[in-house]
C-alpha cells in the first residue's frame, strides 16, 4: 500500500509517496524525480539512490534540472529512497553482518528493493521496464548500493560510491583484523565474477576521515577506494570500466557530494 503526499511541478517533476514494506516493517519514503519530457521513442534509464533524504540539501533537482536543460546528460527517472532508524542494520553487505552485527538486515533490504519497491515504481510510473537501472548512495549507503549491484549484476549497469564505507569488516582490529581477508566487499569481488557490462564510480575526499590503520599516510577511507580497485581490475576491470574521484579537500559530508555527483551524471548519462 501506498500514498502520494505531494507534487512539485517543474521540469523536472519530484512526487513523494510513503511505501508500506512488509519486509523492513516500516514506511518507506520515496522521492521520484522525473523529467517533464521524457522521449517517448524509447525506455528511460532507472536511478536509484539511497539515503534519498540528503538529496535536496544536496540541490539534487537543480542538478538535474541545470545538466537536462544544458543537453549534458539524456533525460533519467532517479528514485530517492529514505533512510529509516534502523539504517545501520539494512545497509551493508547482504553476504554478512559486520562485527559489530551491523547490516544485519541488508538482506531484507535488498528483498524491499527487488520485491516492492521495483514493481512500485514500474505501476505508479506505468513503465514496464527501463533502459537499463543504476544504483548510487553515499557512505554506508553507499556500500549498500554496491552491495546490491555486485549481487544483482545483471539487473544492473552502473554504480556510484560517494565516500563509501568500504571499511565494511567481520572482524575488529582486537581480533585479528587482516585487510586482505576480512573486508567485506572487497572480499566479495575477490570472490565474485567479472561481468563486462558493470560500471563503477567511486568519490573520495582527502578530508573524507583521519585515521589511518596503517601508517602509510594515506587515510583509510583512501586506501579502501584504491584496494577495492586494484580487486576490480584484478578481475578484468579496466580504466574504461571505472571512474575513479578524488577531490582534495572533500570531506564526509552532502556538499562533497553535491560536488561529484555532476561528474557522475555526466560520467554515467552523457549526451
Amino acid at each position: 500500500m501506498s500514498k502520494e503526499k505531494n507534487i512539485t511541478p517543474a521540469s523536472i517533476k519530484v512526487s513523494n509517496y510513503v511505501l508500506q514494506s512488509l519486509y523492513l516493517e516500516r514506511d518507506v519514503a520515496i522521492d521520484i524525480y522525473i523529467p517533464k519530457h521524457l522521449p517517448t521513442n524509447e525506455l528511460p534509464s532507472l536511478l536509484l539512490i539511497n539515503d534519498g533524504q540528503d538529496l535536496p540539501k544536496l540541490g539534487f533537482k537543480h542538478i538535474l534540472e541545470k545538466l537536462m536543460g544544458n543537453g549534458e546528460i539524456h533525460p533519467i527517472i532517479s528514485v530517492g529512497i529514505h533512510c529509516g532508524k534502523d539504517r545501520t542494520l539494512e545497509y551493508g553487505t547482504s553476504i554478512s553482518a559486520n562485527f559489530m552485527g551491523w547490516g544485519n538486515k541488508a538482506g531484507l533490504y535488498t528483498k524491499f528493493i527487488f520485491d516492492e519497491l521495483l514493481p512500485f515504481i514500474r505501476k505508479t510510473l506505468g513503465i514496464v521496464s527501463f533502459k537499463d537501472k543504476s544504483f548510487a548512495g553515499f557512505s554506508l549507503g553507499g556500500l549498500s548500493a554496491l552491495d546490491i549491484v555486485w549481487n544483482y549484476a545483471n539487473e544492473f549497469k552502473h554504480v556510484g560510491v560517494f565516500s563509501g564505507s568500504l571499511w565494511w569488516r567481520r572482524r575488529s582490529y582486537e581480533d585479528g583484523y587482516d585487510e586482505e581477508t576480512d573486508r567485506l566487499m572487497h572480499l566479495q569481488v575477490l570472490k565474485g565474477s567479472f561481468f563486462p557490462w558493470l560500471k563503477f564510480f567511486i568519490e573520495c575526499g582527502t578530508l573524507d576521515e583521519t585515521a589511518d590503520r596503517n601508517n602509510n599516510g594515506i587515510i583509510d577511507s583512501i586506501d579502501d577506494a584504491l584496494d577495492l580497485i586494484v580487486e576490480l581490475k584484478a578481475k578484468g576491470y579496466t580504466n574504461e570500466h571505472i571512474h575513479y574521484m578524488q577531490i582534495e579537500g572533500g570531506k564526509h559530508d552532502v556538499e562533497t557530494w553535491g560536488v561529484a555527483f555532476p561528474t557522475f551524471l555526466k560520467w554515467g548519462w552523457g549526451a
